[in-house]
């Protein structure tokens, strides 16, 4: 068995070797907690809880680090137009932020350290660099020098010639414009922290960089995070870090983007979708069916048609899945998955191929139960359930099953469903079956399909 998994840095697909093995360690470049969270910040979340998931179910111990960024330009320009405090926009967007990727069943990482917690790491690896020669100090600003490191921009791919770095407002004294800030200096009114070269906040590159060496040493396996990040976020930590002396990330991943209309979801261009209205019109398990079953590094052009194709589909799932339980009770999943799943999975996470793997199950399974085959559908069902256990869809644990809004609301309509078909029974006892009729097209009108069977009726989402 053999994980392979594209890395971005070598452009191909490639065998997945750990630095220490049956241990995976993995860095995610998390939220940016300037605003809550829309369906394609959490779709990075979905895509590594994943991964996640199957190096564990493949064996592995994984140490999963998800940062938050608490401090930059964009959180500071939101405090000055909503004359709150800094802090204040962050630990609330970072709660919505982490209400969304609970909603949507992602498990906690190992550890979510904020970029603010940081700042003696940061400057550790500042004097570092400078002692090196890899970075100068310039007008209460510390810059770093991206000449003095001969591998720059080899992750995107790009020349240094052609470069247009980024910069900000009062990044002033550098020596090349293509350099760029790794501490910014104070301004009157901002944030700021004491260093050797004066008071001044974090730049956005350095906290990553330094928490990735706190948290996982001088070198760990995966670096993950959007394709928005490869420039300049992660072409820019790869180059403080191995200039610091650190061998930093053996593997770069990065997840596609959601789109809208074509253009990359985001809060600046007005086109995004939160997570916290997504979930007062749909389950949260049905969004994560959605988000989370595309290839991860296939972009997701979001509509509302998508959404309820991906709950059609998930309810083909859910309606085996209680057709089984009423007929057998509860099932267990299976201790293995299905060997096309698990080739399909081992493949750089192949979730689509994965998924067809657990609808021919179902459909298996369904005709099992049409030929009265009880063990074959329970059987089927076992695979089904290790299988969406995996992919943290499964709709039989504890984390659907057990509460959420989702549920609360299937229980309120289970309720109030089995009072129209007692009428709807009694109609036909006393052969009125023009109201018996009439009240089974008024839920299908709702959006129900009703179904008839030994055991009496069944409801579920047509």
């Amino acid at each position: 068995m053999t994980i392979r998994l594209y890395d971005t840095s070598a452009r191909q697909i490639r065998d997945f070797s750990p630095l220490v093995p049956g241990c995976v360690s993995i860095y995610l470049c998390g939220a940016t907690v300037q605003a809550a969270p829309h369906i394609g910040h959490i779709r990075s979340g979905l895509n590594f809880d994943i991964m996640r998931r199957w190096f564990a179910y493949r064996g592995y111990d994984v140490t999963f680090v998800r940062n938050v960024t608490d401090i930059d330009d964009k959180i500071i320009k939101k405090a000055a137009e909503q004359n709150r405090p800094w802090w204040a926009i962050g630990y609330e967007n970072e709660r919505a932020f982490n209400a969304g990727y609970d909603a949507l069943g992602c498990l906690p990482p190992t550890v979510e350290p904020r970029a603010t917690g940081h700042v003696p790491e940061m400057i550790e690896m500042m004097r570092g660099l400078i002692e090196r020669g890899h970075a100068y100090a310039a007008d209460g600003n510390v810059y770093f020098d991206v000449r003095s490191y001969a591998d720059y921009l080899r992750l995107s791919n790009q020349e240094l010639e052609n470069l247009l770095q980024p910069s900000g407002e009062g990044e002033t004294g550098k020596r090349d414009p293509r350099d760029f800030a790794m501490w910014k200096a104070a301004k009157e009114g901002e944030p700021s922290w004491e260093t050797p070269w004066g008071r001044g906040r974090p730049g956005w590159h350095l906290e990553c960089s330094a928490m990735a060496h706190k948290y996982l040493g001088t070198a760990f396996d995966i670096h993950g995070g959007g394709l928005d990040l490869i420039f300049p976020h992660h072409e820019n930590e790869i180059a403080q870090a191995k200039a610091f002396g650190d061998d930093f990330a053996a593997y770069w991943v990065h997840n596609a983007w959601v789109t809208m209309s074509g253009e990359k979801m985001s809060k600046s261009l007005g086109n995004s979708v939160l997570v916290s209205e997504m979930v007062k019109e749909w389950r949260p398990i049905v969004l994560r069916y959605y988000l989370g079953t595309p290839h991860y590094r296939s972009m997701i052009e979001y509509s509302p048609e998508a959404l309820r194709e991906a709950e059609s589909a998930f309810a083909r799932i859910e309606g085996f899945t209680q057709r089984v339980v009423e007929k057998a009770g509860p099932v267990e999943p299976a201790a293995e998955v299905p060997p096309a799943f698990a080739e399909a999975m081992d493949d750089d996470f192949g979730v689509p191929q994965a998924l067809a793997v657990v609808h021919t199950t179902v459909r298996q399974g369904n005709a099992a139960l049409t030929a009265d085959d009880k063990e074959g559908a329970v059987a089927r069902l076992a695979e089904v359930r290790a299988m969406l256990g995996v992919l943290g869809l499964d709709p039989l644990d504890e984390r659907w099953s057990g509460g959420g809004r989702g549920d609360d609301l299937h229980g309120v309509v289970d309720s109030l469903v089995r009072m129209v078909l007692e009428q709807r029974q009694a109609a036909r006892v006393r052969k009125d079956y023009a109201t018996a009729d009439a009240l089974r097209d008024q839920l299908q009108q709702s959006g129900l399909a009703i179904e008839d069977t030994p055991s009496g009726p069944r409801w579920s989402l047509s």
